[in-house]
């Protein structure tokens, strides 16, 4: 009875250290290379993935509210998600609106993106810093 048990723990611990998901804590040993540009690659795409529905989101509520075209909607909220700031008034009370929601998302979002984009880099380099020795070097 206790062996099928066993299984179902070993394919847990095996799922947990395929994960690119989770990261590994500090009595546990760095991820190999390849392993770690996959959880990169990933972390990369869901921050680009991140950017694309964030400017989804500013073109449509400028193109709804503002009636700019595609290509205005897309300057528009691409530079407002930048930073750097609107190309185009808003002229309409719920352009205005929108325009400064927009603003207060877009500087939250890229503080979101950049977490979950560069999260693999900084805690690679902190577990370096602090993972414990492995036990071959103590022996």
């Amino acid at each position: 009875m206790q062996g099928a048990f066993e299984g179902k723990d070993e394919m847990k611990k095996k799922d947990r250290k395929i994960s690119l998901l989770r990261f590994e804590r500090k009595h546990e040993p760095l991820l190999p290379w390849p392993a770690f540009v996959r959880r990169m690659l990933l972390s990369a795409l869901v921050g680009l993935a991140m950017i694309a529905v964030s400017l989804l989101i500013g073109m449509i509520g400028y193109h709804a509210l503002e009636g700019l075209d595609a290509m205005d909607s897309f300057l528009n909220a691409s530079m407002i998600l930048s930073g750097m700031g609107p190309l185009w008034s808003p002229r309409t009370e719920p352009g205005k609106l929108f325009a400064g929601l927009y603003a207060l998302y877009s500087g939250l979002a890229v503080l979101a993106i950049a977490g979950i984009t560069f999260a693999p880099m900084v805690h690679r380099l902190l577990h370096a810093l602090h993972a414990e020795p492995d036990n071959a070097e103590n022996s």
